[in-house]
C-alpha cells in the first residue's frame, strides 16, 4: 500500500495505522502476512489500536485488535 504520508514501506505505527483506516483487502492480508512473519508486529497492532477502541463505531481498529489479541496468546 502507498501511505500518503509515508516515504516508506515498512510496518511502522503510522503506515498500521494507515492500513487498518484506509486499506482494502489486498492491504489487510499483507498485513496479516506480517503478523505470521514478525509477531513483533501483532504488538504494534495493538498499541495501535488501543488508541481507536474507545470508539464504538472504529470498527476496523477492534476487528484487528481482536485479531492481535487472539494470536499473541
Amino acid at each position: 500500500m502507498l501511505h500518503r504520508h509515508l516515504t516508506h514501506q515498512q510496518f511502522t505505527l503510522a503506515a498500521i495505522d494507515d492500513i487498518i483506516a484506509r486499506g482494502k483487502r489486498r492491504d489487510w492480508i499483507e498485513l496479516r502476512q506480517a503478523t505470521l512473519q514478525d509477531r513483533a508486529v501483532l504488538e504494534k497492532i495493538l498499541h495501535v489500536c488501543r488508541a481507536h477502541i474507545a470508539d464504538p463505531y472504529a470498527q476496523r481498529y477492534h476487528f484487528w485488535k481482536y485479531y492481535a489479541e487472539h494470536h499473541l496468546g
